[in-house]
Order: C-alpha cells, then structure tokens, then sequence
C-alpha cells in the first residue's frame, strides 16, 4: 500500500498534470533516487532561540582577486560573527545577468567571481546556509532560454508566449512595465510572460520537464549544505489567462509537493516563502501546515516604520495583538530590511493613504526612491521604498540626537518578536543609503546593495562613529539574545495593552519560567511604564542596558526598547 507521501505526492502530480502525472511521478521518483544517497541528515529541532539569520551577498565584502566567499567567510570568523548567526542567508550566487544575482544564468553552478562549491562548502562547516531557489523566471541569456529562442523542441515550453492581443489586465503587477517583452525566436517574432523584468524570463511550470529540473537543483542546494530554502517571488509561479495569476491552486500545489519530498528526503530543511503581499495572501503559504514552515512577516518591516515616523503605535499594536500564532511546526521570519527595500503592499488594509503618503514623504526626504508596480486601472502606485533602514528611520530635515537610538531599538524589538529572526548586513553595519551606487547603475535598488571593499569596511567600523557603534552595539544584542530561552520562536507572545499609543508591550515566554517582557517607545521623549509584579516580580532589569527598576516605574529613554528580565534570576 503506498504511503501518505507517496499519496500525497500523487495527488499534487493529478493537480498539477492531469494525464502526464504517472510519467512526471516516475521522473520525479528517479531525481529524488539519484539525491536521496548523497543529502545530509540533521537529527535537531527546527529551531532554537540561538537562530538568527545573517542576510549577505556572496560579494558583500572583497579582497583583491581572492574568491568574495572566502573573504566573506573571513569577515564572519574574524569578528566571531558564526557565534552570533547561526543561519547565514547568501543571496543568489549563480552566475546571473542583472538585478544582483535573481536574473540567474545557470542555477548549478557558483558565480566564479565568488568562488566555487568548496567555499560554500567551507562557509557551512561554521553556520548553516540559506539558499534562493530562484524559481519563477530565468536570464534571457540562460542555455534553457537560449534552446527555446532557437528552437530546440525539448525547450519548446520551458517559457510562456501569449498573444500581445490578448487581454492580460487582470494579470497582477508587481512592476510598472509591461508584461509581455516580444522576442525574435525561430519560429518569427514571440510576446514572452516577463514579471519582473525583460531580463528576467518566466518559466512554465505547466510543463513537467520545468518542475523535475527545479526539484533536481532544491536537492543538489540541499546536497550542499543548506538548512533553509528561500522560494523567491513564489506567489506569481503559475499563470492562467483570465485570472490575476498569483497564488493559484497549482502555485500552492507546487510548494505542497516540495515540501512533501524534503520532509522525506531532508526532514530538517525549511522551506521559506518570499510573498512581499497583503498579510492575509502572505500567510496563505503556511497552508494547513502542510507548505512552508516559514513565512516572511512582511507587514513588520513597513509597520515599524509608520510606527517611529508618526511617534504613534497604534496600528502597530492592533496588528500584533491581532497576530495569529503560526501553528506547530511553522514559525515567522522577521526583518526590518532586505536587499528588496521596504515593501509596502504588506500596508494594504492596516493603514490609510495619509500614513503611506507620510512614509513616502519621508523617505524621499531622506534622498531615498520609490519603485512603483502598475494597478488594473493602469495607475502606477508605490510598491517598495528604496532606502537603508538606518536613513530611513531619520528624521527628515532636522538634527536627530535619538537617530541611532531609535536604530538599535528597531532591531531590539524585531530580535524579541516570536519566529525566527534575519539581519540584513547594512543593519549590522549601519550602512548608509549608497546614492553614489545608485547613479552608476541607474537601479533604485542600489541604493540599499552596497559591496564593501574590506579594508573599506574594516576603517569605518573602526573609525566611522555611527557603524562603529552600530556594530558593536548589535553584536552585543545578539550575544544577550541567545542567551534568553524566553526568544525561542515557539515560545509564547502575549501583547499587554498601554493606555499611552506611543508604547508597545509583549511577554515573550510565561511568568515563573524566564519570561522576558519587552517594551518599546517610539516617540524622541521619555516614557514611564508599570506593569503587574505577577510576570517579572517587583524588581527588574533590562537584559540589553542592564539598568535596574521596579514593576510599579521603569523609564524608557527617547526610542528606547528594552527586554525586561526578573531581577531574582
């Protein structure tokens, strides 16, 4: 009798292909054979409160000619960093044609200009590894791309042509510019489905051939050390005209079936969703706990922003006490940044249009830029905020003595949330926003992508006063962090409601078993709190400061968070 997976499996295959599924099972069957031998096993939990995920390019900090990984590598161990993140996200390191690595040119093979598979290797002998499976779209100059412009039948649709004529308005855009990039094929000129950019071609995954490719190299990324499986711009995988062609019963189908073949190969891997979408789509992808085991809390990032640039929680505090606790064996990834910037689609529905138009305001105030994605009605409307969280959490067009405070509390209250948290390298570093980078390739998103020559980095953080003190200041967050069981991502999370909307409060772990009560100001005053003697007892410390206090008065400074401990412990 076969078993659930194997059910399952067949199951997903008849959703997806119909009367090919018996073949696609069989080929599928003989990817997962060749892999099965060779894949690590891991007999740990999922998750402890000592995982905190470092985000980084392969290319993030260079020495000479010498492989970027292996300098990366160097940066992490000289600074001790692999005892602070135990996950380290690399973004895509293929060889790739534009947009950093997720216009990706051959998906098995290492960029040589970082290196090869021995340094990731290397690199996973100290911290686990997060990889992209880049798997919407490929590069134009990709050989499966290349095959399908000359013709090659076994390529014939690996990509998507339509019909200029037809009617794709209901196709949802995460982009301005249009859908459809006509190309000189040798079958004559072809209109070609291109989501994101005309560099960046979408794969078919209605042919078979596509998924049994990809599951080959989710299994060779496995092979290769990583613990953590990013599905990038997943939600749009899947088209059908006549539908907005994002989250489809089959896209859903699709992580399903992946996550039913790790869980039997490589139990240990988790697959995570990339959704920059409204809350209620974004969470979609837990499915019935049967999808991802974990999702990107997108609405935090744009949240927290709103909430430190109007000196007003309110918002932030609904959405957290409305926050439904993901179910067992799924958890939240945190951030505040990314190389993508700040979307703010995850505002849809939270805030109205005068926040989001204050939000806007302020980061162009802050010389940063805004990307913007085309509506039904054909109105282009924002879509990402391109800025480094360090610019864009200062005040606009005045002195701001509270500027890194309010930083470092941003990270503080990311760092306490339920789930697992990401720091992405410019929030380590404080970098910047990077206009020079931003004017030489003409991107936006430069602006938030800054490569580091080592020793560049090596003097501003020895000698630069903001990410001097940024550094340290987080390395010594991240070593009081992992030393608090109250932040394991399972652990519980309780919002306490404040009279004032300035403040927000949430118990992370329950009384009696070392509970951490966690208190954020987000206004550039000084802010009383009292809370009941029966979560901490009377007399606390903050775990980050080490000031001491009682229950009945603590005092917060101007954009303070702290993380309130039992003093008796």
């Amino acid at each position: 009798m076969p078993s659930e997976q194997e059910q399952a499996i067949h199951s997903l295959l008849q959703t997806l292909y119909s009367d090919q599924a018996d073949d696609c099972r069989q080929r599928l069957s003989t990817v997962v054979q060749k892999w099965a031998p060779q894949l690590p096993r891991r007999d740990a939990p999922l998750w402890t409160e000592r995982d905190v995920t470092l985000i980084t390019y392969g290319d993030q900090v260079s020495e000479g000619e010498a492989p970027t990984l292996e300098t990366l590598e160097k940066f992490l161990l000289e600074h001790k960093l692999h005892e602070l993140f135990s996950i380290v996200h690399i973004l895509p390191f293929c060889p790739y044609s534009s947009d950093d690595g997720f216009s990706v040119i051959d998906f098995r093979q290492v960029d040589p200009r970082l290196g090869d598979w021995t340094h990731l290797d290397s690199l996973a002998r100290h911290v686990d590894l997060m990889f992209d499976l880049v798997l919407n779209h490929a590069s134009r100059l990709s050989d499966w791309f290349q095959r399908f412009i000359k013709g090659d039948p076994a390529y014939a649709r690996f990509f998507l042509t339509v019909d200029p004529a037809e009617d794709v308005t209901q196709v949802t855009r995460p982009r301005s510019h249009p859908l459809l990039t006509p190309f000189e094929t040798a079958r004559g000129a072809e209109h070609v489905w291109t989501t994101f950019s005309d560099d960046q071609v979408d794969l078919n995954f209605s042919e078979p051939a596509v998924l049994i490719e990809m599951v080959d190299i989710l299994l060779q990324y496995v092979h290769h050390g990583a613990r953590v499986i990013r599905l990038d711009a997943i939600a749009y995988l899947w088209k059908r005209l006549g539908t907005p062609c994002i989250h489809l019963p089959e896209t859903h189908a699709v992580v399903k079936l992946m996550r039913v073949l790790l869980d039997r190969v490589a139990p240990h891997v988790i697959l995570l969703t990339e959704t920059n979408v409204p809350h209620t789509e974004n969470i979609s992808y837990f499915g019935d706990g049967d999808e991802a085991r974990m999702v990107y809390n997108f609405s935090l990032p744009p949240l927290l922003l709103d909430a430190y640039l109007h000196q007003d929680a309110t918002t932030l505090n609904r959405w957290l006490t409305e926050l439904d606790p993901p179910s067992e064996g799924t958890t939240w990834f945190n951030f505040t940044s990314s190389h993508d910037g700040i979307g703010v689609r995850p505002l849809e529905g939270l805030v109205g249009d005068d926040h989001l138009r204050h939000i806007v305001e302020c980061v162009l105030s802050n010389e940063g830029r805004v990307n913007t994605r085309r509506t039904p009605a054909g109105e282009d409307v924002p879509y990402e905020l391109n800025i480094t969280w360090l610019d864009a959490l200062r005040r606009p067009n005045s002195d701001d003595p509270h500027h890194i405070r309010r930083f470092l509390g941003s990270q503080a209250f990311m760092l306490a949330l339920q789930g697992v948290p990401a720091v992405y390298f410019h929030c380590l570093v404080g970098t910047p926003n990077d206009i020079a980078g931003m004017h030489r390739t003409g991107h936006n998103r430069t602006i938030n992508r800054c490569k580091y020559d080592a020793d560049e980095l090596a003097g501003l953080l020895a000698g630069d006063p903001a990410q001097s003190r940024i550094f340290s200041d987080y390395q010594k967050l991240l070593r009081c962090r992992v030393g608090l069981s109250a932040f394991h991502p399972d652990a519980t999370q309780t919002v306490i409601p404040q009279p004032d909307p300035a403040l927000v409060m949430f118990q992370r772990g329950t009384p009696g078993d070392n509970a951490v009560l966690v208190a954020a100001n987000f206004t550039d005053e000084p802010k009383a709190i009292t809370f009941s003697s029966d979560i901490l007892g009377t007399d606390v410390q903050d775990a980050i400061s080490g000031r001491s206090g009682t229950c009945e008065q603590f005092t917060l400074q101007p954009a303070e968070t702290v993380w309130l401990t039992s003093a008796d412990t």
